[in-house]
């Protein structure tokens, strides 16, 4: 399949796009799901040498894989891998974090490449996002890319989706994308920014 130059943005590339401009040098963020350490580069480039970067998986070889390309590309120093799942976000990330994170990134799913048994699952899943919303700063941003075509994608799904769209609109905004024409449930990705209050953005 010859790649589309002027495609619209995938869900992943959507969540990144969103970021670009939010995550800014020095900066703290955390990718729940490191994976094969895509989004941990990403998001490692955007914070430079003076942010930090926390990232989690539960598989041993997703996090040496993230830590093989994190090294090639000489941003190791800056960030700190994680074996663990994301529900225990908490758990792992220093006091001083909480309410400091610029942005935290989920990719849900399995890892590409590996056994497609060993998935992300929904009830660790919501525990995750609901503490990552508590450990957000003001004005930082989650992003949740969802793949409901998988086994267990389309439970998953539905619960992050009524999940967001619950949060009260005075203290979050919430977006969705997904394809609206494909056959089939296409990947989604959630957009959820924790709003900053009246002084807060005064301040800026």
């Amino acid at each position: 399949m010859t790649h589309d130059p002027h495609a619209l943005p995938t869900s992943v590339d959507w969540s990144h796009w969103l970021l670009e401009n939010r995550v800014r040098a020095g900066d703290w963020v955390v990718d729940a799901t490191a994976g094969n350490g895509h989004d941990t580069l990403f998001l490692a480039r955007l914070a430079g040498a003076q942010g930090r970067v926390f990232a989690f998986d539960v598989q041993e070889a997703a996090l040496a894989s993230t830590r093989a390309r994190l090294l090639e590309a000489g941003v190791l120093d800056a960030c700190t891998l994680i074996h663990a799942g994301h529900q225990h976000l908490a758990e792992h990330l220093p006091a001083e974090a909480r309410g400091r994170l610029a942005a935290v990134m989920f990719n849900l799913g399995w890892l590409p490449g590996a056994d497609k048994q060993c998935i992300t699952h929904t009830a660790s899943t919501m525990q995750a996002v609901a503490l990552a919303l508590e450990w957000l700063r003001p004005g930082g941003l989650l992003t949740i890319v969802v793949y409901p075509g998988h086994a267990g994608g389309e439970e998953e799904s539905q619960a992050v989706g009524a999940w967001a769209g619950a949060l009260p609109s005075h203290s979050h905004e919430v977006r969705h994308m997904r394809s609206a024409n494909r056959k089939g449930r296409s990947p989604e990705c959630w957009a959820i920014r924790q709003r900053p209050n009246k002084a807060e953005i005064s301040g800026w």
